[in-house]
């Protein structure tokens, strides 16, 4: 491993690797600055860029637009009080008070060293578990994987921003999307309605880009409106952090970013959630909770580092199980399956210089993240003022260009601008995308694999509970689905029986 480790960074330190990394960590930094503009959204556009690298160069450019699209956030979130990107929602509690109490430096050095920190640690844990974790799945059967797949799609729509019912409709009409193409075991067209255009499927490059940049887009312009906020003046006076710094934060650093990289793992969990709970955490053991969100150093720490900690913890599962830890994973996980590259416990064997050039641009991309948001934090967030109604009408073009580009093909952009209108609805109704988009790359996986494990038994279903991992997976799964569902009800059947029990007692 430290052989193939030291090859990939050899390679990620070549002129065109390197400069893709400060492209895209430039890019990204810039993009999340920018509230209305998100990650997901540039890098669902550069996705068609991608189809004409080898798959090492596109992971490498892609990983600097993740990791700079997630620090980038925090720039506004200070400045503006508000977020560039959603991740950077707990950095605004105290954030922009240090700010706005005259410390704009400081705010922005403490969440940008701690962003840092938290990509360093998150870094060592996938380097630590990623190998040790695809080892140990490859000792699963084909029912054990299915119903790895069916609990983390189960876990995502439960937990996803909005009601239960609607992740769980996101996820259902996903997995309907991609049932369209040719049946793996007839060969015959299925759901494709006698359209020969829909005997490959439905295409994951417009959909994204239609679904999360363009969607977004109409969105921000037609639903949302304009935004107002009266910027701070950024400056660079205490924007390093020193080593008495590092070392007084030092166990918030260390717990954040453990806690980022723990929930990181969680398909579906997300840096919004990560963030949350290392700044309770925080709050909870902090010796003055009372200053959180008043301009609260440890407040600031605790978000970003664990923010950013998410990023390295989504990448475990995504190497080892292929499955997707956030919205953004599904897009590197589409980037790789455009390349005929299939994330999973077999990809340390069949391409073990993916994973360790992942591993080496992730470790890059964050001393780059560092360096680019240290050296040019003034003028991005000048830039994060340019009104959107400039921006958004170059976004457009770029997706249509995108669209079209990625097969040369006008029903690739009749496809874009459906999934188009259909993000925008998403957005009007409080439907979350992720669900659906992570059920449309899942669901696919987990037939191939109930498709396996059936041809395997000779058509025996009774593996699936009699096989003791895969029986208890379905089960955590049926659980997560059904207590939503009986959790609010429960007090009052819980009072009901408590009325019984009285009256059988008193007669």
């Amino acid at each position: 491993m430290i052989d193939g480790l030291f090859s990939a960074f050899l390679f990620a330190l070549h002129p065109m690797p390197l400069a893709l990394m400060v492209i895209g960590v430039s890019a990204g930094v810039f993009v999340g600055a920018i509230p209305g503009l998100t990650g997901t959204m540039l890098i669902a556009l550069c996705l068609p860029l991608t189809f004409f690298m080898s798959p090492e160069m596109a992971i490498v450019l892609l990983i600097a637009i993740y990791i700079g699209a997630i620090s980038g956030g925090l720039i506004t979130a200070t400045l503006l009080k508000m977020p560039g990107t959603e991740a950077a929602i707990m950095t605004t509690l105290d954030g922009y008070p240090m700010a706005k109490a005259g410390q704009p430096g400081r705010a922005l050095g403490l969440g940008i060293g701690s962003s840092f920190v938290g990509g360093l640690i998150s870094w060592m844990a996938l380097v630590a578990l990623t190998k040790p974790l695809s080892i140990w799945a490859t000792k699963f059967t084909a029912f054990n994987y299915f119903a790895l797949i069916i609990m983390a799609l189960v876990l995502i729509a439960v937990i996803t921003e909005g009601s239960f019912i609607k992740g769980i409709a996101g996820a259902l009409v996903g997995a309907l999307l991609s049932i369209p193409g040719i049946d793996p075991s007839s060969g015959t067209p299925r759901l494709t309605f006698g359209l020969v255009e829909l005997n490959g499927g439905i295409d994951p490059i417009p959909m994204f880009i239609g679904l999360f940049a363009l969607g977004t887009v109409l969105s921000d312009l037609i639903a949302r409106g304009k935004k107002e906020s009266s910027g701070i003046e950024a400056t660079h006076k205490g924007i390093i952090m020193g080593v008495r710094d590092y070392s007084r934060h030092g166990l918030n650093l260390l717990r954040s970013s453990v806690i980022g990289t723990w929930i990181g793992l969680l398909p579906g969990v997300g840096a919004v959630i990560g963030s949350m709970v290392a700044y309770s955490s925080a709050k909870a053991v902090s010796k003055t909770p009372e200053r959180f969100g008043t301009g609260c150093e440890e407040g600031i720490v605790a978000s970003e580092s664990a923010n950013n900690a998410t990023i390295g913890g989504a990448m475990i599962p995504l190497i080892a199980l292929g499955l997707p830890g956030s919205l953004n994973n599904v897009l590197l996980l589409a980037a790789l399956l455009i390349h005929s590259v299939q994330p999973g416990p077999l990809l340390f064997v069949n391409n073990p210089q993916i994973v360790y050039t992942l591993m080496a641009a992730f470790l890059l991309s964050n001393i780059l993240m560092y360096l680019i948001m240290i050296m040019s934090v003034r003028w991005v967030s000048k830039i994060s003022q340019i009104p959107q109604f400039l921006l958004f009408p170059l976004i457009i073009v770029f997706c249509l260009i995108g669209g079209f580009a990625y097969g040369n093909s006008v029903t690739d952009v009749w496809v874009l601008l459906g999934f188009a209108l259909l993000g925008f609805l998403m957005d009007l109704g409080g439907f979350p995308k992720g669900p659906m988009a992570i059920s449309f790359i899942l669901a696919p996986m987990a037939e191939q694999k109930l498709r396996s494990g059936l041809q395997l038994s000779g058509g025996e279903w009774s593996n699936l509970w009699t096989e003791p991992l895969t029986l208890i997976m379905l089960l955590i799964a049926l659980a997560m689905l059904v207590f939503p569902l009986i959790g609010p009800h429960l007090p009052r059947m819980a009072h009901r029986l408590g009325l019984r029990t009285s009256d059988s007692t008193e007669e």
